[in-house]
């Protein structure tokens, strides 16, 4: 059962540090490098943790990091899981679930993405105020677990629009190009068609990515504060403004932003209490 397999990965880890964390940060391909920044206290792989899914992404480390940040105890997801992996929503999202039976309080969640409003260029920061779901599976399908959260969670304030306006006051600070908007969750590998582009821009998506939208309904699912940070990799829209993209210069422009993001991330840590 869900509920005791996040029971025995808790009491896992706890038996291998005494760092209580206060928040969670999901490291995607544009936040890697932030275990730089960490007090380590210690680092765990992926595959020795039980029931834990493996990482299969290049640019992902596979490593579950307890320390500090900014003064603040965190646990961090060094490499997420998709659903074009090959695992179920479930897999996906457990880690998510073992954060929050950890005891954190909130949850830092960074992606990188392709944009689809003209104006939003490769290389600007955008934080989700909303989402749209085109993914094909609900992590939340199946029997309800009334000790992990509701039947049907409602997902209106899902975003923190009041930690948005003070991350946009700390990128307007420091010269930061950055944008408040819409995220398109879709399945991948593939990344999209002109006409999806197109599509995706009518529908209201300022940008689309791969992942995120599946660990935001968990973490809704479960009462868990949510803030998602994505750095824009390539520009999908208008239709004309399209470039081949590839895997490598993806993770070479999210390298570059990364210093931004990590400003970012750890200011906004600085501010909560």
């Amino acid at each position: 059962m869900l509920y005791d397999d996040i029971q025995e990965t808790v009491a896992f880890l706890q038996s291998k540090t005494n760092t209580q964390p206060e928040y969670g940060i999901v490291l995607g391909t544009g936040l890697g490098n932030l275990t730089d920044d960490i007090e380590v206290d210690a680092v765990i792989d992926y595959k020795s943790i039980p029931h834990f899914p493996v990482s299969t992404v290049q640019s992902h480390k596979g490593q579950l990091i307890f320390g500090k940040l900014a003064g603040k105890n965190i646990v961090a997801l060094a490499g997420r899981f998709h659903y074009y992996e090959g695992y179920s929503m479930k897999e996906v999202t457990f880690p998510i679930r073992v954060l929050k039976f950890l005891g954190i309080k909130r949850i830092i969640i960074s992606n990188v993405s392709g944009s689809t409003n003209a104006a939003y260029e490769a290389g600007d920061i955008v934080f989700i105020k909303d989402h749209i779901n085109l993914q094909p599976e609900n992590p939340l399908r199946g029997i309800n677990d009334e000790r992990l959260g509701p039947r049907f969670p409602d997902m209106l304030d899902t975003y923190d629009r009041a930690l948005n306006k003070e991350a946009l006051q700390i990128a307007e600070t420091h010269d930061i190009r950055a944008h408040e908007g819409v995220y398109v969750g879709l399945q991948g590998p593939n990344l999209e068609t002109p006409a999806e582009y197109n599509f995706l821009n009518r529908i209201g998506g300022d940008v689309v990515g791969m992942s995120t939208v599946p660990e935001v309904i968990v973490a809704k699912h479960m009462s868990l504060p949510v803030f998602v940070v994505s750095v824009v990799s390539n520009k999908c829209f208008p239709i004309d403004a399209i470039t081949k993209t590839t895997l490598e210069s993806v993770v070479q422009l999210a390298n570059e932003v990364e210093p931004k993001m990590r400003l970012i991330v750890k200011k906004i840590l600085e501010r909560l209490p």
